[in-house]
């Protein structure tokens, strides 16, 4: 017996609908609340890919600095002007609009040293393939002479940047001199003072500490705080105010970071001078690979994410000097030997007397008027790397020995703690990983 069909009711059909509306509703609600999460959350991270994905690197974001957890010292005026600086565009930009596709970008980091800086730059703008890249200039605190040697540069793009936390700008406070620091070989508690002694019973001095601060901080800041290197997949040449650089240095550099990976894929950088900086090179008909030098060097990101990795070690280490701690502590510990590759005939030389923490203002300052009499070859003036030669391996070069504990001048643990600030200053902690 078939069953007739019965007309649902008003109210069944009322109710359905509403159930339908209420749903619909619901599912909006939590899909917006999902997009917003997820929106707060990626403002506050930074995600690093080595590869420039068409696709990604266009539209990613330049990175942010992260303040919650972070350490960092309260800014004066100055300091907080600095940062701001750091900020503005290359100049030049109307002379050189575009640059080269393969280039490699220059950083130079300098001091209070202007006669120096003005001897590089003079040997800078007398480098082949110069205007092709991107000049970066790293300043130790802000210092007029320095800043108007710097904008007469004409021959490529520049960009300044300044360390906003140099000790040069907080002369009244940490990282400068605090009126309580303790000085030289004081007891902290006999005397009243601040501060942690190095292992040679030392206190900090602001100037020399400066050296390694500043290092770290534009390490830190090129590779991962400004827009126009965050993207950059190469390899980066750094340089101090006091190496004088021959025309061929950039071509040579070129010529090298193409022939690594097949010349000598275990090396992780190259450089442009001899790791003795004594020494002009050995002129032969050969590549050669030996331990990293502090005379021009580069390195590419993948490089700089082993280096990052290490800021611990980097950060503790008892050595004012930034080459040596990584010589002795960060280097050995990435498992083997870390090997530069170079040309048999030296790119770059290192003209300098003074020290660095010799000022331009001091009462003690170093007498060397930076004079530069360096005589150029004929075949320093081309590129002189060939990539049919062969690679010489140094293995067994002098150095700091196993069990070497430093130099001293960095046992304050107020060093140390702003030294790891920096490491976490634009939203990437990945020390301790492998």
């Amino acid at each position: 017996m078939a069953i007739p069909y019965r007309k649902p009711r008003i109210k069944d059909v009322a109710f359905r609908r509403l159930l339908s509306v209420v749903l619909i509703t619901l599912s909006g609600v939590l899909l917006l609340v999902m997009v917003l999460r997820t929106n707060s959350v990626s403002d506050l991270s930074f995600t690093y890919s080595d590869d420039t994905d068409a696709s990604f690197g266009a539209t990613r974001r330049s990175t942010k600095v992260v303040g919650e957890n972070l350490k960092l010292l309260k800014q004066n005026e100055l300091s907080i002007s600095l940062e701001k600086r750091n900020q503005m565009p290359p100049r030049n930009l109307d002379l050189y609009p575009t640059l080269a596709k393969d280039h490699i970008v220059i950083v130079l980091y300098v001091h209070n040293r202007p006669q120096y800086l003005l001897a590089v730059v003079n040997s800078l703008s007398r480098v082949t393939g110069i205007s092709e890249t991107l000049l970066i200039i790293s300043h130790d605190g802000y210092f007029e002479e320095m800043n108007k040697i710097v904008d007469g540069i004409k021959f490529c793009r520049v960009k300044q940047i300044f360390a906003p936390f140099s000790p040069h700008v907080f002369p009244d406070s940490f990282p400068g001199i605090s009126p309580m620091d303790c000085r030289d070989k004081q007891n902290s508690i006999k005397d009243k003072c601040k501060g942690n002694p190095d292992q040679y019973g030392n206190h900090r001095s602001p100037k020399i500490v400066s050296l390694k601060h500043h290092w770290w901080w534009m390490m830190n800041t090129v590779w991962d705080g400004l827009k126009e290197t965050t993207l950059h997949s190469g390899h980066i040449l750094f340089m101090e105010e006091d190496h004088f650089i021959y025309p061929n240095a950039y071509r040579n550099l070129q010529l090298l970071t193409k022939l690594k990976p097949e010349k000598c894929p275990s090396c992780y950088a190259a450089n442009l001078a001899p790791s003795d900086v004594k020494s002009r090179g050995e002129g032969w008909d050969s590549l050669i690979a030996e331990r990293m030098g502090n005379v021009g060097y580069s390195f590419n990101r993948t490089v700089w994410r082993m280096i990052h990795r290490k800021a611990r070690e980097f950060c503790s280490f008892d050595d004012y000097n930034w080459d040596i701690t990584m010589w002795v502590e960060v280097y050995p510990s990435f498992g083997g030997p870390v090997y530069t590759l170079r040309g048999p005939r030296t790119s770059a030389v290192h003209f300098g007397k003074c020290g660095l923490h010799q000022g331009q203002d001091e009462k003690s300052s170093c007498i060397d008027n930076g004079a530069v009499n360096i005589a150029l070859e004929d075949i320093d003036r081309v590129p002189n790397v060939q990539s049919s030669w062969g690679v010489h391996l140094y293995k067994n070069q002098d150095g700091y020995k196993a069990g070497f504990r430093g130099w001293g001048g960095w046992g304050d643990t107020r060093d140390h703690q702003l030294c790891l600030e920096f490491a976490k200053m634009y939203g990437i902690w990945d020390a301790g990983k492998k």
